[in-house]
C-alpha cells in the first residue's frame, strides 16, 4: 500500500500516482493500491501506526517518519520544493503586514506550507490563526470566493491550478528550498528494499514516468543529499508536539 500525503484533493492524488501504482505492480508482481488520508495529521498518525508499505510525504514528515517509526528513505524530487503565500489577484494585500487582522488559510497544522506559513507570519509580528482546510486546491478557491484574504500552499501545487483559477490568484512571498515530498519504505520491507527502489527508479525510465514528471513538474527522482533529511528536525518536532497534545 502506497500512503501519499493529502497535498491536494483524494481523487487528484489518485489520478496523478495511477502511473505509478500500476508500473510498481507489474515490476514487483503484486498487487499495489494507492490511499491518502483526510490531512496531514491523519497521514502522519497513520504511518507512525506502520499504515503505508511505501509512504510519500514531505520532508518534515520524513524525518518523523524515519526518527519515530524507522521507513527508510528512498528517494525525492528533482524540482524545488517550496512553500508560497497566495492572495486573490485583485487584492489589496502585497506584504505581510496588509494581512493584519484578516482571514488565513492553510493545510493542516502538520503541513510544511502551513507549519512555513505560520512562521512567516511570526517573523513578520502577525499573531493570526490560520484555519485549516482540506487540500490546495480549496485554499485557491475560498480564496478566491473572499473567504480568506491569504492562504499557504506549495508552488508546485499551485502551478498545478487550473489555468482561470491560478489567474485569479498571486504569490507575495515564497519559502527557500525545503525537502520536499520523499518516498520512504516500511521497515517491514527491507528484505526487498533494493528491488522496490529499482522498480521506482525503473519507473522514472519509462514514458509514463516522464510524463508524469513533466505534467507535475517534477523533474525526475533523484536521491537525497547528505543531511536533508535532518534540515527538517525543526519541523519534524512540531509534528510530533502537535500529535501529542491531540492525544491528550
Amino acid at each position: 500500500m502506497i500512503g501519499v500525503a493529502p497535498h491536494t484533493s483524494a481523487r487528484v492524488i489518485l489520478e496523478m500516482y495511477q502511473p505509478l501504482r500500476l508500473y510498481l505492480s507489474r515490476s514487483l508482481n503484486m498487487p499495489v493500491e494507492v490511499v491518502t488520508a483526510p490531512d496531514f495529521d491523519e497521514f502522519a498518525r497513520r504511518a507512525l501506526a506502520q499504515k503505508y508499505d511505501l509512504a510519500v510525504t514531505t520532508g518534515h514528515q520524513a524525518r518523523l517518519l524515519q526518527n519515530d517509526a524507522k521507513y527508510l528513505p528512498q528517494l525525492t524530487y528533482q524540482a524545488d520544493f517550496k512553500a508560497v503565500a497566495i492572495v486573490p489577484q485583485n487584492s489589496r494585500v502585497t506584504k505581510a503586514a496588509d494581512l493584519k487582522g484578516q482571514k488565513v488559510l492553510g493545510l493542516s497544522a502538520a503541513s510544511l506550507v502551513t507549519l512555513w506559513g505560520e512562521h512567516w507570519l511570526a517573523q513578520n509580528h502577525l499573531d493570526i490563526p490560520v484555519k485549516y482546510v482540506s487540500a490546495s486546491d480549496s485554499v485557491a478557491q475560498l480564496l478566491v470566493a473572499g473567504e480568506a484574504a491569504a492562504g499557504f500552499t506549495s508552488l508546485a501545487n499551485f502551478q498545478k491550478l487550473r489555468p482561470e483559477l491560478q489567474g485569479q490568484l498571486r504569490i507575495i512571498a515564497e519559502s527557500a528550498p525545503l525537502a520536499g515530498r520523499v518516498y520512504l519504505l516500511n521497515q517491514r520491507w527491507a528484505t526487498r528494499e533494493k528491488a522496490i527502489n529499482a522498480a521506482l527508479w525503473g519507473f522514472a525510465e519509462t514514458a509514463e514516468g516522464k510524463r508524469y514528471f513533466d505534467s507535475n513538474k517534477l523533474g525526475g527522482y533523484r536521491r537525497l543529499h547528505s543531511g536533508e533529511l535532518e534540515g527538517m528536525d525543526r519541523y519534524a518536532a512540531e509534528v510530533r508536539r502537535l500529535l501529542k497534545k491531540a492525544e491528550k
